[in-house]
């Protein structure tokens, strides 16, 4: 019988955050892990405008490890490239998928209808990445699987879901191979989640793997362990008693139920001033009625104490572009929350535009800020940013709280990695910068002594010969 060999390309979040794929060959069964956008640097950016490094209509499948753009979001260019196998995902990311990629391609419609208008684009007629139309094709090709089911993709190939944390319906894949001399299994973590989220488990533990492939986002820091809402409440407070507004750019799916649920609590302490707080995406709304639906893959205590844990008094969603815009007259005593949460595009961008030249505004920053992005540059503490093609002052107070991120941290990724009673052949680390994945590379070969490798984009690697 004709052996397997099985082989895996990096076409993505190769020392960066961003743009997740990895290609697995698995002799003529080809198999990509993720398909996300690539953001931050202009040279990353570009790689999204490419033609896709492999012929899309020779991957037979692909598997999704959850919604976030940075995972998903290529998913439409792939299509119109001429991809047209499944795609498979958890229950919980089919919900989420379709509301994440249609808000993408309608976002990249009206930037690239204002960049027009506006003539800050060096292109005479700006284009989107994709569009809504491109978005229709991704969406009879998803599938929802459960998690801890292992479903087979042939009679060699399957996988299983495993709970992963860091935002709703976000898995862990094993991947198992049934060779014909061995079994042999893959693991991709995906990005895991904290031990103390507010709203979700932590992940599940793994104890075995011949390769793993792990994220790497804060592999080079501790994040405080602490609840963050003093520290929030003590933003909040200094702000409004200075008559400015909070304004804080946050993923409309993870951190910002995470942000409505503190909030909620500290309103009802009285431990921040009664204000307004608006949220200003259309798809945050949509985000906690699917949280809202999937309360078993949420904390119980969550809503054994209270039915609706993201809503209370004072809360706006805005909907449309003109109630987001009037946003901008608002001089005083309100917290506004949009997206995205690097600030490399959507509405916070028109919040950034006006607030950031004011000096009582505070702008919170409660999320990774990756390298190249308008995130990373302001909280990097340049003077000025370019915004719809002008330099805007940064003259506002600029802030962080990390105690509200979704990533694990050093600790807990070292955690999660000590659960593993026996080393992998090798572990990949992935999905983080240069510097991080450097140093979750050393913790693991001086810790648990096992062998790391830290792939480069488009590198490949081959994993198993003759099973």
């Amino acid at each position: 019988m004709k052996l397997m060999d099985v082989s895996v390309k990096f076409l993505g979040a190769a020392q960066i955050v961003t743009g997740s794929k990895y290609l697995l060959d698995i002799d003529s069964f080809r198999l990509l892990i993720d398909c996300g956008l690539f953001q931050g640097k202009k040279e990353d950016r570009l790689k999204n405008w490419s033609p896709f490094p492999i012929n899309p209509d020779s991957i037979d499948a692909i598997l999704l490890t959850h919604a976030h753009i940075d995972h998903i979001g290529y998913l439409p260019r792939l299509c119109k490239q001429g991809f047209r196998g499944a795609i498979y995902c958890t229950d919980a990311s089919l919900d989420l998928i379709p509301m994440m990629l249609k808000d993408a391609a309608k976002l990249q419609e009206e930037e690239a209808q204002y960049a027009e208008h506006k003539q800050y684009s060096k292109h005479d007629k700006p284009q989107p990445l994709y569009t809504l139309k491109d978005v229709d094709m991704v969406l009879p090709l998803l599938v929802g699987i459960p998690f801890e089911k292992e479903f087979f993709l042939n009679e060699q190939v399957s996988f299983r879901y495993q709970y992963a944390g860091h935002i709703l319906g976000a898995g862990i894949i094993e991947l198992f191979l049934k060779g014909n001399q061995m079994n042999k299994k893959i693991v991709f973590s995906g990005d895991l989640g904290r031990s103390n989220d507010p709203v979700l488990y932590p992940p599940k533990k793994i104890a075995e793997a011949d390769f793993l492939f792990v994220e790497s986002t804060y592999g080079n820091r501790n994040l405080t362990d602490q609840d963050p809402r003093a520290d929030l409440a003590s933003i909040i407070n200094e702000t409004l008693y200075y008559n400015g507004c909070i304004l804080i750019p946050a993923f409309a799916l993870g951190r910002t139920q995470a942000i409505l649920y503190y909030l909620k609590q500290l309103f009802k302490a009285h431990k921040i001033s009664p204000c307004r707080v608006f949220i200003d995406s259309p798809m945050a709304m949509n985000a906690t009625d699917i949280y809202n639906k999937n309360k078993d893959l949420c904390k119980a205590s969550l809503f054994e104490e209270d039915n609706e844990p993201f809503d209370f008094d004072n809360l706006y969603y805005c909907h449309e572009q003109q109630a987001s815009m009037q946003i901008n007259d608002i001089k005083s005593n309100a917290i506004i929350i949009s997206a995205s949460g690097m600030a490399t595009g959507g509405r916070i961008l028109h919040h950034l535009y006006h607030r950031l030249p004011r000096e009582n505004d505070t702008l919170l920053f409660v999320g990774y800020q990756g390298e190249g992005t308008r995130g990373r540059r302001i909280l990097n503490g340049e003077p000025e940013v370019r915004i719809f093609g002008e330099f805007v002052p940064v003259k506002c107070k600029v802030t962080k709280l990390d105690g509200l991120s979704a990533h694990a941290d050093s600790e807990e990724l070292f955690e999660w990695l000590s659960s593993f009673q026996e080393a992998p052949k090798n572990t990949f680390i992935v999905h983080g910068e240069k510097e991080s994945a450097e140093a979750l590379a050393k913790t693991i070969k001086e810790k648990l002594g096992w062998n790391t490798f830290i792939p480069q984009y488009l590198e490949s690697y081959q994993l198993f010969e003759g099973i």
